[in-house]
């Protein structure tokens, strides 16, 4: 579990922050407002039930203290299909606690991939994560970010993936294999 929290954390430092692919992670991390959970769940179902605490625990919680929250598992989810079908459920969940323009899930794979990009592709390690994870994030938040960017998230997303263009896979994995 701490190796599972200490990659993710290596990943959030490196990737997340020091490429700037998350306009707003600087900041909360800087203010330990920034929560990482390795979820325990032997199955679906109590993954769920993790799923349902951390959405409860983030919007019962003052931004202040935790702004958002990273939901990682390290073996419930080694395909990418499965994790990215499972998002439909995700979805659902968020519908079903009424979080919906109030929390919003970012996915993160080992293997992500775009829909129209070979699996090589460097551009999809702008979702890559060393486990799968859900990046629980309120909207409000994500607008404050979005605007202190210029107001244009299209704008942050090519930047991302011009980024890792120039980065090249080589370098992507120099960055993640540094501990």
């Amino acid at each position: 579990m701490q190796d599972v929290e200490a990659a993710t954390r290596h990943w959030l430092e490196k990737a997340v922050i020091g490429l700037n692919l998350c306009p707003f992670a600087r900041a909360v991390y800087a203010k330990n407002q920034v929560r990482i959970v390795v979820s325990q769940a032997r199955h679906l179902d109590a993954f769920l039930d993790d799923l349902d605490r951390e959405l409860a625990l983030l919007v019962n919680t003052p931004a202040d203290e935790i702004d958002t929250t990273l939901l990682v598992h390290a073996t419930l989810f080694p395909d990418f299909e499965v994790f990215n079908d499972f998002l439909n459920v995700v979805d659902d969940v968020v519908a079903e606690h009424e979080l919906d323009g109030v929390i919003q899930v970012a996915p993160f794979h080992p293997l992500f991939q775009f829909e129209g990009t070979e699996p090589d592709d460097v551009t999809n390690c702008t979702n890559r994560a060393p486990f799968p994870t859900l990046h629980l994030l309120r909207e409000d938040s994500v607008e404050r970010a979005v605007a202190t960017e210029g107001g244009d998230a299209d704008a942050i997303v090519e930047r991302n993936l011009q980024t890792l263009r120039d980065l090249g896979a080589d370098g992507w994995r120099a960055l993640m294999s540094k501990a």
